[in-house]
């Protein structure tokens, strides 16, 4: 048995929570780049970024209490630099649908990348 394997805990409905959570944080992803995409007003956006903030942290704390070496991994400090890019984005609108969009991408790239990718320890 693997090192990073013995070290990594689960319980029991952990697989179905994730997806419930991966669920509502798509439902956020969605909703935000329907306000962004169609130049609605963002003040209509705080439901949607509860659930894309919310569901994304619920993730994040499920992903590094399974996995202790989670933030030491390209996964886990790609999700930290992508929620400080999220904040940042709240407070820079000009670049809101180029920046969704660049977000978009590379999340969906990182989140499809290899195991051997995603999970390798960078410290």
């Amino acid at each position: 048995m693997s090192e990073d394997f013995a070290a990594r805990r689960d319980f029991p409905g952990r697989g179905m929570l994730i997806n419930l959570l991966r669920a509502a944080h798509l439902v956020g992803v969605v909703g935000i780049g329907h306000l962004l995409l169609t130049g609605l007003p963002l003040a209509e956006a705080h439901g949607y970024a509860f659930l894309l903030v919310g569901a994304g942290l619920g993730i994040m704390a499920l992903d590094r209490w399974s996995n202790p070496d989670y933030f030491r991994q390209v996964n886990g400090l790609a999700v930290l630099a992508k929620l400080v890019l999220v904040l940042a984005l709240a407070y820079a609108v000009a670049f809101g649908v180029e920046a969704f969009w660049g977000l978009l991408i590379v999340s969906v790239l990182l989140a499809h990348a290899p195991g051997w990718l995603r999970h390798r320890k960078l410290f």
